[in-house]
């Protein structure tokens, strides 16, 4: 929270790399971590979705839908976005579709063109499990006074 990234947000391993020349036109299905410079027409799926991660730089652009645990934008998507783990939005990221996400990071100059709907964790019944969020409430002046009573 607050500028702090978890450990795993910071290791981002990459295993396959598409290069700034290069322009893809077809679906990709990967493992692991894959970072984007190029250009892709097709769809991204993540095979193993527990531990995926799909970067794109900001010379890069994905024409397409992306499936992918943790997905860190830095370029352009004209699709739909589902990012189960985290999405990370940085400053010159463009995204045209709905985005999909567990957690978000967006910076100052990241724009969404679509709807931001949060994903809520399931247990291993299927259940949905919310975040708890504690809500903290002023003191009333009968707080007040009956502490300022047990200083005394």
């Amino acid at each position: 929270m607050f500028g702090r990234k978890k450990k795993n947000q910071l290791d981002h391993r990459i295993d396959t790399l598409i290069g700034t020349n290069t322009r893809i036109t077809g679906d990709i299905h990967f493992t692991g971590g894959l970072r984007i410079d190029g250009h892709i027409t097709g769809n991204i799926f993540a095979i193993d979705d527990e531990h995926s991660t799909l970067v794109l730089s900001n010379e890069g652009s994905i024409k397409g839908k992306i499936k992918a645990t943790n997905v860190v934008i830095n370029g352009t998507v004209s699709g739909p976005i589902d990012a189960q783990g985290y999405l990370e939005l940085q400053e010159k990221a463009k995204v045209y579709g709905d985005v999909h996400y567990g957690s978000i990071e967006i910076q100052l100059g990241a724009s969404v063109d679509g709807k931001m709907i949060h994903q809520y964790k399931q247990d291993s019944a299927g259940a949905q499990q919310s975040d708890k969020m504690i809500t903290l409430a002023p003191a009333t002046d009968q707080q007040h006074t009956a502490a300022e009573n047990d200083s005394l």
